[in-house]
């Protein structure tokens, strides 16, 4: 068998899209720094020189055989026509040297992790720009499989973008469903713990509305909002997602904001509000009585 040449790096072909890749060469990408790092992979701040603009570039940790990069295709080409404000866009990707390389929007106020946000006009603006991105997403057929205040991205503009959607599509490639174990434990719904939880059934955009609630309690309390940190150990984490009963909002907030959690973090996944009607809860609705997040 032929022997692939890495010598060169150069975009994956991509079948026709009315959304067109940026046409650049890995070449021309100046890593400035690195923003950070995870199971998944290395994301760095790059310069693109011709054009002196800035994007991030997540390099996929892993070696990636021939029918993982071809599916990495087709799922790069849904992620790049996604076109939302409250979504980082996802412009390319790039095989350089055998490293799977993806070209995201740069969000250069980084991630809303470790953020304290207790009151709740601000917080509730928050919400409702997550919400446009989950929804938009559901709309289009794709679960997130990994919200989390780290994925939740924010720019000079006070815009909320929902990002590694992407990534989260792409690690989970070779799975036909929303089984696969993408994912952040600490934030993962009770029946994707524990798949004899609701008949070994797992809805996966019930899923997201679980992890959006929880991350959304944790920018109120300041803490992760279960009784182990969430950088606990994965039986610790288990039980308490699991076996005990879903967090609250403290009597101190407002009943809008108590039920809203309530909303989202309903053991039973069918009784989850859907993102659709959040959007229309009175914590969020209507508009012009919140403050910006910022």
């Amino acid at each position: 068998m032929p022997q692939r040449d890495t010598s060169l790096a150069v975009p994956l072909p991509l079948p026709p899209s009315a959304s067109s890749p940026l046409q650049l060469q890995h070449s021309e990408l100046e890593r400035v720094s690195r923003i950070g790092s995870g199971a998944g992979g290395t994301v760095y701040k790059v310069l693109h020189r011709p054009t002196a603009k800035i994007y991030a570039l997540k390099v996929i940790y892993g070696n990636h055989e021939d029918a993982v990069r071809n599916q990495m295709r087709r799922e790069i080409q849904i992620l790049r026509d996604v076109d939302n404000p409250n979504v980082v866009r996802c412009h390319n990707l790039i095989d350089h040297n055998g490293e799977i390389q993806v070209l995201l929007e740069f969000m250069d106020r980084g991630s809303l992790e470790s953020r304290h946000i207790p009151n709740e006009s601000p917080l509730s603006d928050l919400s409702r720009q997550i919400l446009c991105g989950l929804h938009y997403l559901h709309r289009r057929k794709i679960v997130h499989r990994d919200i989390k205040p780290s994925n939740l991205l924010i720019n000079s503009r006070a815009i909320v973008k929902i990002a590694d959607f992407g990534v989260s599509r792409i690690l989970a490639q070779t799975m036909d469903n929303c089984n696969s174990s993408v994912g952040t434990i600490a934030y993962m719904s009770p029946e994707r713990i524990n798949t004899d939880l609701n008949h070994g059934r797992y809805d996966g955009y019930a899923g997201d509305i679980w992890s959006l609630g929880v991350s959304i309690l944790e920018f109120y309390l300041g803490k992760f909002p279960f009784s182990v940190g969430r950088h606990g150990d994965w039986a610790s984490l288990m039980c308490a997602i699991c076996l005990s009963q879903p967090p609250e909002a403290p009597p101190t907030a407002s009943r809008e904001f108590r039920d809203f959690i309530a909303c989202c973090l309903q053991r039973d996944p069918a009784r989850r509000w859907t993102a659709a009607q959040l959007l229309r809860h009175p914590f969020i609705a209507p508009v012009s009585n919140h403050s910006s997040f910022k």
